[in-house]
C-alpha cells in the first residue's frame, strides 16, 4: 500500500485555519504595518502549525521581485573570498533575501560576464561580485544596463558601488607596530600579481617605511599558499641581519614560521613575523600570530545595504564604502634584542 501524499497548504488554508480573510494573510506575508498584533499572532501560528511555505515564484509575477541576489566569486576556498560570501550571506538572510552563489575557477571578462548572465536569466534583484583581481573589475564594465550591483574590492572604473576593506591601512597598522618594536625595516612577503589586496598591502607596508625613513628591502613574491611563505622564509633565514616580515596573509605567515623553526630562528627572540586576515587558526599558531583582522561580518551587511538602496530607490550615485581593519597582537613579535 502507499501512502496519499498530504496536500501542500495554500494561502487559503491560512486563512481558514487563522479565521482571517486571504488579504490579511496577504498582509501578514508581505509585512504590512496594518495589521493588528494579536491578527498577525494568529496567522504566524497558523502558517506554523498547517507548515505552509508561499510560492516565490507567483509572488515574483506579483511583485516584479524574487527576493533572491546574486553572488559571483573567484575561489572560495580562499580564506577572504568565502569569508566574504559568508558574511554577505548572513546579512542577506537578515534582510530576507536569498542568496545564489556562481563560484568561478578563474576571473576573466568572458566568464564573469557569464555568470552574471547566468544570474540574470535567473531573475535575482541585484548581484554582489567579489572582485579582488583587476580582471575582474574590468570584467564588470558588461553589466547590464540598470542592474543594480557591488564590487567587493572592486574600482569605481567599472561603474559600480565598491565596499571594501582598507588594505594599505592594514599593512600600514603591521609594518609601524614592528617599526614602533625597534625593528630597523620589515620585509615583505606579497600576495599574488593582479590582486587588488597586493597592491593594497605592497602600498601600506612600503609607505609606512618611507614614511619612517626607513630602507624598504626588494619584496619577496608569494601567492597566498603556506608553500609560497615557506620558501620565502628559507630565504629570509639565510639572509643577514633580516629582524622582522610582514607576510600579507597568514598561511603565507604559516609557511614563513614552519622555515624558520626549520632553520633554527627563533621567533619572536630572533625574527618577529606578522600576518594579515586573523583565520581562526592563527590564534593557535606556534607561536600565537600577530595579524591584521579583516571584519567580513561589516563588508557583508554594507554590500547589502548598497544594493538594496539601488534595488528600493532605482540608480544612484556611486558609493564607496571602506571598512577599517583592526590589528591583534600575539606572540609572534617582539622587541628587536
Amino acid at each position: 500500500m502507499t501512502t496519499p501524499k498530504r496536500r501542500v497548504p495554500v494561502m487559503a488554508d491560512v486563512a481558514r485555519e487563522a479565521g482571517v480573510s486571504h488579504q490579511t494573510v496577504s498582509r501578514v506575508l508581505n509585512d504590512h504595518p496594518n495589521v493588528r498584533p494579536d491578527t498577525r499572532a494568529r496567522v504566524e501560528a497558523a502558517i506554523n502549525r498547517l507548515g505552509y511555505r508561499r510560492n516565490l515564484a507567483a509572488r515574483a509575477l506579483v511583485t516584479k521581485r524574487s527576493r533572491t541576489l546574486g553572488v559571483v566569486s573567484f575561489d572560495t576556498t580562499l580564506y577572504g573570498p568565502a569569508s566574504t560570501i559568508y558574511g554577505i550571506e548572513q546579512a542577506a538572510r537578515t534582510a530576507g533575501y536569498f542568496v545564489s552563489i556562481v563560484s568561478l575557477k578563474s576571473i576573466d571578462t568572458a566568464s564573469v560576464r557569464d555568470a552574471i548572465g547566468y544570474l540574470t536569466e535567473q531573475g535575482v534583484d541585484g548581484v554582489v561580485v567579489v572582485a579582488p583581481q583587476r580582471s575582474a573589475g574590468r570584467a564588470l564594465e558588461s553589466l547590464p544596463a540598470g542592474m543594480p550591483a557591488v564590487a567587493v574590492e572592486g574600482t569605481h572604473s567599472a561603474g559600480v558601488s565598491v565596499v571594501c576593506i582598507d588594505q594599505a591601512e592594514g599593512a600600514r597598522l603591521a609594518t609601524r607596530h614592528l617599526l614602533e618594536l625597534g625593528h630597523e625595516t620589515v620585509w615583505h612577503v606579497t600576495g599574488p600579481q593582479d590582486w587588488m589586496e597586493t597592491e593594497g598591502r605592497v602600498e601600506g607596508w612600503r609607505s609606512a617605511l618611507e614614511e619612517a625613513g626607513r630602507p624598504v628591502p626588494e619584496p619577496l613574491a608569494g601567492d597566498w599558499s603556506p608553500r609560497a611563505g615557506y620558501e620565502a622564509g628559507k630565504r629570509l633565514a639565510s639572509m643577514d641581519g633580516v629582524t622582522a616580515v610582514f607576510a600579507a596573509n597568514d598561511q603565507m605567515a604559516l609557511g614563513v614560521l614552519r622555515a624558520l623553526s626549520e632553520k633554527g630562528v627563533r621567533v619572536p627572540e630572533q625574527m618577529s613575523v606578522v600576518g594579515f586576515d586573523d583565520i581562526p587558526e592563527s590564534e593557535f599558531f606556534s607561536p600565537p600570530l600577530t595579524t591584521v583582522r579583516q571584519d567580513f561580518d561589516v563588508v557583508g551587511r554594507h554590500c547589502i545595504e548598497v544594493l538594496l538602496r539601488q534595488i528600493e530607490s532605482g540608480p544612484a550615485a556611486l558609493e564607496r564604502l571602506v571598512v577599517r581593519p583592526s590589528f591583534v597582537v600575539r606572540a609572534s613579535t617582539a622587541p628587536v634584542r
